[in-house]
């Protein structure tokens, strides 16, 4: 795997550890010199700050990883406040989610870096309106994939129909990584052993639970310390 490039992250579903991925990645890259930035097409749900102001704790998170302020926009074209799919949240706040638009911010915010690391919205194929999906924002961006599987039950079936869905619009994938939940699942080393047998692509690593010091409270962004813990544990040279 090149270190010196962009990467699209996504994931099995909802709440498997893109963010947590994501940012550990943008502090590996930034390890080895480079200035990196994160990214996200759309992000649904957000909190309300110490000072009262709006944010997202995806976003947060990449700022943190990316050494980035609080105040920079560039991060996230689409801010939707409800927490749902991002079509049905936009569609509460009477927005239509335009793929040019997301396109236009991530070209923008990839000339003020060595690389973007972009992280995508609950699984690979959620819509971002009635004819557009997150797979065909990843198409558009041309960047190889990292799939984060989340080590659960039903993640072997949702792991390898994702990995179809990638192969079939031709993209590259980089490799995946496996993350390990809140409960480690049962037959752990089994599961992987099957997706390592089935997924053609390199395995970039495990990451174990997250102590409880580093576990993320609601509403709140991962630590720095939680980032470094997780990219102690990826190998991204193959």
């Amino acid at each position: 795997m090149k270190k010196h490039s962009s990467y699209f992250v996504t994931g099995t579903d909802t709440e498997v550890g893109k963010t947590l991925v994501s940012g550990a990645l943008i502090l590996k890259l930034r390890a080895s010199g480079l200035c990196v930035s994160g990214f996200k097409p759309v992000v649904a749900g957000t909190y309300l700050d110490h000072s009262g102001k709006t944010r997202n704790e995806d976003v947060e998170t990449l700022r943190i990883a990316s050494n980035l302020s609080p105040n920079d926009p560039s991060l996230c074209p689409y801010i939707l406040d409800q927490a749902a799919a991002p079509h049905i949240a936009a569609n509460a706040q009477t927005i239509r989610l335009e793929a040019e638009l997301i396109l236009q911010a991530f070209r923008d915010i990839s000339t003020r870096f060595d690389a973007v690391i972009v992280e995508g919205a609950g699984g690979f194929l959620v819509p971002l309106n009635d004819q557009e999906d997150l797979g065909d924002i990843a198409k558009a961006m041309d960047l190889p994939i990292i799939l984060v599987v989340g080590m659960q039950l039903g993640c072997i079936n949702h792991a390898l129909l994702t990995y179809e869905a990638i192969q079939a619009r031709n993209l590259i994938i980089a490799g995946w990584v496996a993350n390990t939940l809140s409960i480690e699942m049962p037959s752990l080393n089994e599961n992987l052993k099957t997706l390592k047998n089935r997924i053609s692509a390199p395995f970039f690593g495990l990451i174990p639970t997250l102590p409880k010091n580093l576990q993320k409270l609601d509403n709140t962004p991962y630590s720095l310390e939680a980032l470094q813990f997780a990219a102690e544990h990826l190998e991204l040279e193959r």
